[in-house]
């Protein structure tokens, strides 16, 4: 009998062929990358112990040491997505029965919980209302001594900027754990001056490259307690520290993304070519244009005074503009994605995201002159 007897043959004429539509991404992540991170998307595969790919390693992980502001050896991307940088963070470090504290103002926080405790954390949960920031006191109260404290910096689902600074003074003896997905190379992150022991981040959002990486650094103190064999092989930061750090020969663990890796070297570089604090001033202009204007559009900024991102506007709609209808108007007659609301507030909030290569004020006056048309049509 033929091998094939029995299987049914395609005719490749029956795939749909693939759209490639070319957005202005504007919601809360990805954003639209650096022209250097496609361009290094281009260039040849190495082998992930190639005498030329190891020196790019390293110095994509000491360019991580900058954006971070640490000097932490160990700083190097997860080979995942950010939310394997946050199963990294907990998995490596909360042994069974451990008191994990961990703030929740939304969607993110939330998650930190049911990672800490799948890990066999004790998790105390200090929650705040979604779109508030929670009050650092109330994390350092909430145990006398905590095994680890941890809090998102800017909650995506919400656009509020948590403090970090007063949990790094007055944590004690515990660990804190900062989850920057969205603040990373957006907003100031100082791991070493805030004291920060173990805090992740992505790719896609203010570093201006596709997700697909999870850029972690790690305290020499927080190494001190790292868990011997840790519930998950693949992200044993015990096994894979022999890989991303050290001089001469690196011990083979899995095979590393090196085309990602090209990406977010390319991604640093220019983040770093531009300089970092005029990086943070150019998310922080285009932010500011946003809360200026959407009131002006009937969208009211949602998310605390005085907490707000600049790279992640969250707004409330105008009476009688419908959700779905408008972000698909935005998409469909503009090209423009922006962000929806999560949770309790599905369907009355927007995200709308100003980061990386899209952080640009001519972007910011593309959108705002859309909404305008829109609100005037009745979308």
């Amino acid at each position: 009998m033929s091998p094939d007897a029995g299987h049914r043959r395609t005719s490749p004429a029956t795939f749909v062929a693939v759209t490639h539509s070319d957005r202005i991404l504007m919601g809360p992540g990805p954003c639209n990358p650096y022209p250097e991170v496609i361009e290094a998307f281009t260039r040849p595969v190495l082998g992930h112990l190639d005498p030329e790919f190891i020196p790019l390693l390293d110095e994509t992980n000491e360019r991580l040491r900058a954006v971070w502001q640490t000097g932490n050896l160990l700083t190097f991307p997860v080979s995942a997505t950010g939310s394997a940088g946050m199963e990294a963070s907990f998995v490596n470090f909360v042994q069974p029965g451990d008191t994990v504290v961990i703030g929740v103002n939304g969607v993110f926080g939330g998650r930190m919980c049911d990672v800490a405790a799948r890990a066999g954390a004790e998790v105390i949960a200090v929650e705040e209302e979604w779109g508030r920031a929670i009050d650092p006191q109330r994390l350092l109260d909430a145990h006398p001594d905590p095994a680890i404290i941890a809090v998102v910096h800017a909650e995506t689902s919400t656009g509020v900027r948590n403090d970090i600074a007063p949990l790094g003074e007055g944590k004690g003896d515990a660990l804190l754990l900062v989850d920057c997905v969205t603040s990373l190379g957006g907003i100031p992150m100082l791991a070493d001056e805030w004291a920060v022991d173990i805090a992740y981040s992505g790719t896609q959002k203010c570093l201006g490259v596709p997700p697909g990486l999870s850029p972690l650094t790690v305290s020499d103190r927080a190494l001190d307690r790292l868990v011997e064999r840790p519930q998950s092989w693949y992200l044993d930061l015990n096994m894979i520290r022999n890989y991303v750090t050290g001089d001469g020969a690196r011990a083979y663990h899995h095979t590393a993304p090196i085309s990602m890796l090209y990406a977010l070297h390319a991604g640093l570089g220019a983040v770093l070519d531009e300089g970092l604090e005029q990086a943070w001033a150019r998310h922080q202009a285009c932010g500011d244009m946003l809360h200026a204007r959407l009131p002006e559009l009937g969208f009211e900024l949602w998310a605390q005074e005085g907490h707000r991102l600049p790279e992640l506007t969250t707004v409330t709609l105008p009476e009688g503009f419908h959700d779905a209808a408008g972000r698909r108007a935005l998409l469909e007659r503009y090209g423009i994605e922006v962000g929806g609301g999560l949770g309790p507030v599905a369907g009355k909030v927007w995200r709308i995201g100003c980061m990386g290569h899209t952080a640009r004020l001519r972007n910011v006056a593309m959108l705002l002159g859309a909404l305008e048309e829109l609100v005037s049509d009745g979308a």
